[in-house]
């Protein structure tokens, strides 16, 4: 049996909602500290309870945001929490998979890396939104190296613009430049545009 893992962490990814749809996610907030196994129901159904319009600010759709809150009510420690995540992402659709990876960062101090298998998942995908959800603040404490790299090299590929990637300052290493410079130098080979974005990486480096 799951067992608790103390208090759950307070939501804070859906802040902007409407009146209707904020009032649905703290009834559903409630009914998943009182009984977990209601996110089962409540996960899948976040969107037709709060739509899936753009929060102001520039957040995550409103389905996502919401579907983070729901994550971070469970109260469960590890192991219990990333079975649940692992449950949730594995049955999910994609809008489902990336409410999963985006409430990561909610659910760090309970999670540590145990949830790396799941944003590792999403890195081998090819749907865009996808790969820029698991590129977030979690994946760029934990990640390996290579990884890392990796997934920024395929975000230049898949043309995710690298402002949406998390830890660039912080985790751009010679490596990392020397791959975005291959990659740069074959584009350009090849008589193909070079992604702006990538530019004041290598201009920084070389500069």
């Amino acid at each position: 049996m799951n067992r608790p893992g103390g208090p759950p962490q307070a939501g804070a990814p859906a802040k902007g909602l409407p009146e209707r749809a904020a009032r649905w996610l703290a009834e559903a907030r409630a009914a998943v500290q009182a009984d977990p196994g209601a996110i089962e129901d409540l996960f899948p159904v976040a969107r037709r309870h709060c739509g899936d319009a753009p929060l102001p600010g520039g957040g995550p759709p409103a389905d996502e945001a919401v579907r983070a809150e729901l994550l971070a009510a469970l109260p469960f420690a590890e192991p219990e929490l990333s079975a649940a995540l692992g449950t949730l992402y594995a049955h999910g659709d994609a809008a489902e998979r990336r409410g999963v990876l985006h409430a990561l960062a909610l659910l760090e101090p309970r999670l540590g890396p145990a949830a790396l298998p799941l944003v590792e998942d999403a890195l081998r995908t090819n749907d865009p939104r996808l790969v820029a959800a698991a590129l977030g603040g979690y994946a760029a404490r934990h990640l390996a190296p290579a990884v890392y790299r990796q997934g920024v090299l395929k975000c230049v590929f898949m043309g995710i613009p690298l402002a949406d990637v998390a830890g660039m300052n912080e985790r751009c290493d010679a490596e990392l430049v020397r791959m975005l410079t291959d990659f740069a130098a074959e584009r350009t080979a090849a008589g193909r545009q070079v992604p702006p974005d990538i530019l004041p990486v290598l201009e920084r480096e070389h500069g």
